[in-house]
Formats: structure tokens, C-alpha cells, sequence
């Protein structure tokens, strides 16, 4: 014989009661079944509504009686052929008029009894149970009904009775020996006490009803069918990535069910466990999926973390002070009074000093444990030898659990760092020597980020995800997302990262997608988003606490600048190729490299430097090696490279300024580039990242530009500035071309003075031969003497830029 329970959204209407039958006919023709159901989805909450309701003498407690009529009513309408109805039909109405005149009663008396409640919640899965059972004889004919509160029997504890398994064992074996018939359809969730009244056992008793049954009957197996194809390695409303766990023991199973997972009652797998009788769970819906097997005998040779669970608003008490140690009875007292008082302690641990004791209990009792824990130290309290209680609310436990743990070395630390690298704070943590459970306590407002952090770390192969938040998607900006998308997949199985674009920005408009914005047509996307606006990006990229959080800024605003310090705060990191925030004031740098290692939020500018060119990564492993920088010389300006490479006597000085910004090599203010503040950001930054401080009022600018043309006030007057000077910039081609030399914009650093200005490139010059839009940097150092180190490439462009930005994301998911 086998037991099979059927929950409520398996039962959830006349289609889903005849995939059921189905599954039940075809078990039926190999093994006698036991068949337990469940109330109809809903129906529970809708009877316990209807009771307080009714107490608190509110009339619309009928409309509730209503709804729940019409409910069970239709279902039998659909399921049984015209000519069968009647009986059935008039059966559930006098159910449905038994619960009504409950409740009239509770309305007229203003008050709902334990024993009165058991009864009136009772009623959902009576009538499922008569409904199903006349529907199974369409499909099975020798199936018969039973009700389970004749074999059932408990104490009168009201709302979660215990079971007297003596006297209850007796009467099912008497009533299955007695009836073999093929199929039995029984309630689950109630039973009666021996005083004959009825009982629940708990929500979510149905599941305890199929394994007492089982453990009476010596079943084979118990089936639990819900609507999940078994139990996950974590709540997958959550966790995406989630998926069914197809082998568990018993004792992993409990520690999963009292942390969490809803797919199992705690309670039910003692009974099984007595009698070494596996449990399945099984998908309604996808009948052949394999489920969750749960036994004595688990397959131990994967993954020794079976599952990672949590349980939401928690408080967390605290108990502390030197009156407590050495002092025995302090913790009987503590967990007396809790227990007094029906205050059930979830989570427990407290110092070796014996100086504090801390218990987590469900967060709605927070406040009358705290009242009653004063009280009872109130002589204690008022001496100075014990504080006041301490009570923190909003807060979550989550679990590793895993019966294989205690076999391997280092659970606990990859736990502890993986949840410190993505700033999640713990609060206390908990382990028993079975070592079976890890529990840590956390703010809930952290729980999504650390069950996704740690599945990632611990069930996804290493794959870590990464959320990018993208402000910027011009020119350079359109190339990363091209990049990102078309590398997607190579990243993945290649390197195990995972990138999602969570958020996009631009001037005008924003896009947040909490799964990930498709890349294909991204630009459709950001026409429907809302209103741009950088404080409400930022509360957003807050809101959502995702892991492995990324702000990648692809701008040259100063505004968004000033916002890294935000992030970086919240252990968000940033990637960004606009200099302003690195080359603005000393304190503002040193500050936002400060928060980066204080809170572990990487801080990476590849790009500030040489777009794509692997200069500052270089120059700091420099530095962090040992060697000591003593001079730089550089050309750092793509642009100004491309403009001079190409401004010839054939060609004015201001077209090819303007070619250079149809192509993107310029900032879409020339000036920036032409005014050498753009090349002295970028020194200044290398020189920072050498070790050195220095300011940017400190380096001495030779700016090749009249004066007229510094001053203009915008583009259009800028360009035409150019034209109007174009005789100094002849002059200085004419100049260049008569001493058969070259004009590099330089950038150098040597005895702690830096300078920037356009010079005249001899032929035996390494700078002489540099072509079109590249850039070169020269590091003398303690270990580069006679021949420096040089980096030569492409310094400017959107795809190279882009690709430098890409590489410091990468950097970010190898870190």
C-alpha cells in the first residue's frame, strides 16, 4: 500500500481534480492507495476570514460563505456528468449550512473559541475530500471515501493537536484491514480528539496525515504532489536559478521544512522516519518529473549543501551583562519565561564568556518577549548586573544545510567571505556539532542578495552573475552593450560570468528590468522608460540590492561623478572611464579609494588613461611589486595625436578638429582636448596611481591655443575660433616641418613637476613614428633604468574605449 496527498493547488479546481484522478487511476492499477487532499487553494484562508469576521460582527462574513459555496459547487457542476450531481450537490450543501450556522453563532455571540475555529477550518478539507472522492469513481469505481477524524485521534490542544499515534495506529490498521478496496480518499489536516471534538494538526497538516497514515499501514512510500517539481536548493521565487534536489535524508529534509521550505510540513517526516518509509515529492502537473526522493539513504557523493533556506522577519534578542557569568539558572530562566509566555525561540547562541545569550524569535512576539524578559530581570536590571533586553527587528536566518557538511573542510569561512564580499552583514551565527545547519542571522532587506550569493557560490558551478547599472549610451556606450551582448555567452561557459543589464541611462531617459534588459532592442526600451534622474537612479540601484552590483558610468559629467561615493557605500561597484572623479581634488581621490577597500567595492578607471591600453592595471602592479616610478613621458591624447597626424598644408586646422569629432576621438567639447585638460586629468591620474600627491593646479599647462579661442563659450564659436587663428596653426606645421620634426601633445613627470604642452618631436624620438590615434607611455623606474617600460596602442575611439570598460567589468567578476 501506498500513501499519496494530494495539497491545495493540486485541487485547485475541476481540471486540476481530473489531472489528479489520472494520476491516481494509473497508480491505482499496481498498489492499494491511501489518497489524502488537501482544501482547495485559498479555501483555508477564506474559513478563517470568514470565523474572525464573523466574531468581530461583521455581516460580510456571508459573502465569504458565498464565495466559498460557489467555489465547491462549480467544481462539482464540471466534474460529475448532470444525471450525478444531485447527491453530491445536496451533501455539500448541508456541509456549507453546517459552517453557516457556525458562524451565524460566532457573529451573535462576538467570539470565536479555539474549539469552535478547529471546526469551522475543518470544513475546507471535508468538503474537497467528498467532491474528490466522487470524482474518482468516474476513473476508479471501487474507490471509497473515509473520513479521517474517525481514525485520527489527539489531545483537545485547539489549532495544533497532538496525535495519540497508540490509539490511532489501532483504529487504521482495524479500518484498512477490514475495507481493501483499491482507493481510499481521506481529509487531510484534521482529526478529533477522544472526547469527540474536532482537531487540526497545524497548517500545512495534510502532509502529517499522509505520514500517519503510512507509518500505521507499514506504506511502501508516501507521495506528496504539489505544484513544484519536489524541494529546491532555494526558494525559487527568489533564486532563479534554483532547481530540485533529487536525493535527501530525513534530517536534511526537516532542517529545510522548519527553515522554510513550504513544499513539506515539518511534523510529517517523523512518522516516516520511525518506520524508514521514503517520501517523494512529486509535480501534479509534470507527473513524471523525478521530484525529491527523501530516505535513509541519500545520494552523499555530490554537492554536501543539499539546500540554503531562510526564515523571514525575525528579531533578534540580546541578554547581556557580568551579572550573568558564572551564574547558573540564567538561560533556564530566560527560555522559561519565553516559554511561559508561548514564545517559541527559533535561533539560539551565546558567548563562551557566558556575558550575553542571544535567541531569535519571530519578529510580531518581539515586543511581549522583550516586556516579559524585563520583567523577570527587573532586580537584575535595576543593580546594574544584567541590561535591559536588546531587541533588533527586520531581520532574517538563513541556512546552509547539508547532512555531508561536517565531512568537508572550509563550509563555514566560503560562507561567511562569500556573504562579506557583497557587504551582507552577519549578526549572529549558529552552528550544532552535527554540523548539519549553518545559520546566520542578517536584515531581511539583505536575503535575496545572500541566497543568490550564496547559490551562485555553492550550486552554480562558480558562476558568478553580474548586474550592470550602465549610465551613458552614446557612442562609447552603444559599443560596450554591443560587446557585453555579443560576449554574453562566451563569458558564461568560458570564464563563469554571468551579465545581466539591469538599468540603462541617458540624458533624457532611464530603464530598470529587474531580469535583465534584452539587449537586442534596447533602444525601443529606453523611448518607454521614465524621466531621467540621477538621485532617483541611485535610490533605485539601492532598492533592487542585487549581488555582484556594477554602476558603470559612460559619461564626462561631473554630476555623476559626484555620485560614486553613494555606491561605492553600498557596496556597489564602479567601472568608469570619466576622469573627473579622479582627477578632481586630492582628498575627493584618497576618499573614494578609501571606501573602495573599506567596503570591499571594487573601484576600477582602466579607461581614465589610454581607452584600452592596459596602462594604469601595469602601473599598478608596479607599484604593488615594489618598483618605484621616477619619470613618465607620455602622449596621452588620442585625439590631439589623430589631429596632428593629419593636419598638413593641404588640410585646415579646424576640419580636422571636426573630423576628429565625427569620429569620436574628441569629448564633444573639443576645447577639453585642445586645451590640454583632458591630457593633464590624464597624467595627473597616472601620477596619483604612482604613489604621488599632487593637485591639478600643479601642473604647469603650455596650451598651444590663442588665447581667443580659450575663451569662446561654446562649440560652434570654438570651431570658429580655429578658423580664425588658423595662421598660428600653420605657423606651428611650418615650424614643425622646417626643423624635420613632428607636434606631439606631451605629458610629463619627473622630480615631483609635471607639465603638459605641444612639443617638436625629433626623428630619433620614440614619439616621433606614433601614428594616428595612438598613445605611448614611457615609466622610468628603479627597474626600468637604461630602457624604459613602454606601452604603445590605440588611445582613443568608442570600440577600444568600450572594450577597456568591458575588461574592468571582467576585472570586477575575476576579483
Amino acid at each position: 500500500m501506498n500513501v499519496l496527498k494530494f495539497g491545495g493547488t493540486s485541487v485547485s479546481g475541476a481540471q486540476n481534480i481530473k489531472a489528479v484522478c489520472e494520476i491516481v487511476k494509473h497508480k491505482s492499477e499496481k498498489e492499494q492507495l491511501i489518497v489524502v487532499v488537501s482544501a482547495f487553494s485559498g479555501v483555508t484562508d477564506l474559513l478563517l476570514k470568514a470565523a474572525s469576521t464573523a466574531a468581530s460582527k461583521d455581516e460580510s462574513y456571508r459573502e465569504i460563505v458565498s464565495e466559498i459555496e460557489k467555489k465547491h459547487l462549480d467544481a462539482i457542476k464540471e466534474l460529475l456528468p448532470i444525471q450525478i450531481q444531485s447527491s453530491l450537490l445536496s451533501h455539500a450543501k448541508r456541509i456549507l449550512n453546517h459552517l453557516e450556522t457556525l458562524l451565524d453563532g460566532c457573529f451573535l455571540l462576538g467570539e470565536l473559541s479555539n474549539r469552535t475555529s478547529d471546526t469551522i477550518v475543518g470544513f475546507g478539507e471535508l468538503l474537497s475530500s467528498c467532491i474528490i472522492a466522487e470524482a474518482l469513481k468516474q476513473y476508479v469505481p471501487s474507490s471509497e471515501y473515509k473520513d479521517s477524524r474517525e481514525l485520527i485521534k489527539t489531545d483537545n490542544r485547539f489549532g495544533k493537536a497532538n496525535v495519540d499515534f497508540e490509539m490511532t495506529n489501532n483504529l487504521t490498521v482495524s479500518y484498512f484491514s477490514e475495507h481493501p478496496v483499491r482507493v481510499t480518499v481521506m481529509p487531510g489536516f484534521i482529526g478529533s480528539s477522544k472526547d469527540g471534538d474536532n482537531t487540526t494538526l497545524g497548517r500545512g497538516g495534510s502532509d502529517y496525515t499522509a505520514a500517519i497514515f503510512a507509518a500505521a499501514v507499514n506504506a511502501e512510500r508516501v507521495e506528496i504532489w504539489t505544484d513544484v517539481n519536489g524541494m529546491f536548493t532555494a526558494n525559487p521565487k527568489l533564486v532563479k536559478q534554483a532547481r530540485p534536489i533529487e536525493s535527501i535524508s530525513y534530517q536534511e529534509a526537516m532542517e529545510l521544512s522548519h527553515f522554510g521550505a513550504k513544499v513539506l510540513y515539518p511534523p510529517t517526516i517523523q512518522p516516516a522516519l520511525d518506520k524508514n518509509i521514503p517520501i517523494y515529492i512529486k509535480n501534479t502537473f509534470e507527473p513524471d518529473a523525478f521530484g525529491t526522493l527523501i530516505s535513509n539513504n541519500p545520494d552523499t557523493s555530490s554537492n554536501p549543501i543539499k539546500g540554503i533556506t531562510h526564515i523571514g522577519e525575525i528579531a533578534l534578542l540580546t541578554l547581556e551583562g557580568s551579572g550573568m557569568i558564572g551564574v547558573a539558572g540564567s538561560s533556564k530562566r530566560l527560555f522559561e519565561v519565553l516559554s511561559d509566555n508561548g514564545i517559541n525561540v527559533i535561533f539560539i547562541t551565546q558567548a563562551s564568556s557566558e556575558h550575553s545569550i542571544c535567541i531569535g524569535i519571530l519578529d510580531s512576539e518581539s515586543d511581549k518577549a522583550s516586556v516579559a524578559i524585563n520583567k523577570a530581570f527587573s532586580v537584575e536590571i535595576s543593580q546594574h548586573k544584567i541590561e535591559p533586553c536588546i531587541v533588533e527587528n527586520g531581520l532574517c536566518i538563513v541556512a546552509l544545510v547539508g547532512e555531508s557538511m561536517k565531512n568537508h573542510q572550509g563550509i563555514s569561512g566560503k560562507m561567511f567571505s562569500t556573504l562579506g564580499k557583497n557587504n551582507v552583514n552577519i549578526r549572529a551565527i549558529a552552528q550544532g556539532a552535527s554540523e548539519r545547519n549553518i545559520s546566520v542571522v542578517i536584515n531581511e532587506r539583505d536575503v535575496k542578495k545572500a541566497l543568490n550569493t550564496l547559490h551562485e557560490q555553492f550550486f552554480e558551478d562558480n558562476t558568478k552573475q553580474l548586474n550592470l547599472f550602465v549610465m551613458g549610451v552614446g557612442n562609447v556606450g552603444e559599443k560596450f552593450l554591443d560587446q557585453v551582448h555579443q560576449q554574453k555567452k562566451f563569458l558564461r561557459e568560458n570564464l563563469k560570468i554571468n551579465l545581466r543589464v539591469i538599468a540603462l541611462s541617458n540624458s533624457r531617459k532611464m530603464l530598470f528590468d529587474e531580469e535583465g534588459i534584452s539587449l537586442k532592442d534596447w533602444k525601443s526600451g529606453m523611448e518607454n522608460g521614465e524621466t531621467a534622474n540621477k538621485k532617483t537612479f541611485i535610490e533605485k540601484v539601492k532598492a533592487l540590492n542585487l549581488r555582484n552590483s556594477i554602476f558603470v558610468d559612460i559619461t564626462a559629467n561631473a554630476e555623476v561623478s559626484e555620485t560614486y561615493a553613494d555606491y561605492l557605500e553600498d557596496n556597489i561597484a564602479v567601472v568608469t572611464c570619466n576622469k573627473i572623479a579622479c582627477s578632481s581634488e586630492y582628498g575627493n581621490y584618497n576618499h573614494l579609494k578609501n571606501l573602495s577597500r573599506k567596503y570591499n567595492s571594487p573601484f576600477l578607471f582602466e579607461t581614465n588613461v589610454g581607452a584600452g591600453l592596459p596602462i594604469i592595471d601595469t602601473l599598478k602592479h608596479m607599484v604593488a611589486s615594489g618598483d618605484k616610478i621616477h619619470k613618465i613621458q607620455a602622449v596621452l591624447s588620442g585625439s590631439l595625436n589623430f589631429i596632428f597626424n593629419n593636419f598638413n598644408e593641404n588640410t585646415s586646422f579646424k576640419e580636422v578638429v571636426k573630423e576628429a569629432g565625427v569620429q569620436g576621438f574628441t569629448e564633444p567639447d573639443p576645447k577639453i582636448d585642445l586645451s590640454g585638460v583632458d591630457v593633464a586629468r590624464k597624467i595627473l591620474i597616472l601620477i596619483r596611481e604612482s604613489g604621488y600627491e599632487m593637485e591639478m593646479s600643479d601642473i604647469e599647462n603650455l596650451s598651444f591655443l590663442p588665447k581667443a579661442c580659450l575663451e569662446t563659450k561654446s562649440v560652434p564659436e570654438f570651431l570658429e575660433s580655429l578658423e580664425a587663428n588658423a595662421a598660428h596653426f600653420n605657423d606651428l606645421y611650418e615650424q614643425a616641418r622646417s626643423n624635420d620634426s613632428r607636434l606631439k601633445y606631451v605629458a610629463q613627470f619627473e622630480n615631483g613637476k609635471a607639465s603638459v604642452g605641444l612639443q617638436f618631436i625629433a626623428k630619433d624620438h620614440p614619439f616621433y613614428n606614433l601614428e594616428g590615434k595612438d598613445n605611448i607611455v614611457l615609466f622610468f623606474t628603479d627597474r626600468y633604468v637604461d630602457q624604459p617600460l613602454l606601452i604603445k596602442g590605440a588611445g582613443a575611439g568608442a570600440a577600444v574605449t568600450a572594450s577597456g570598460i568591458f575588461a574592468d567589468v571582467i576585472r570586477v567578476g575575476n576579483i
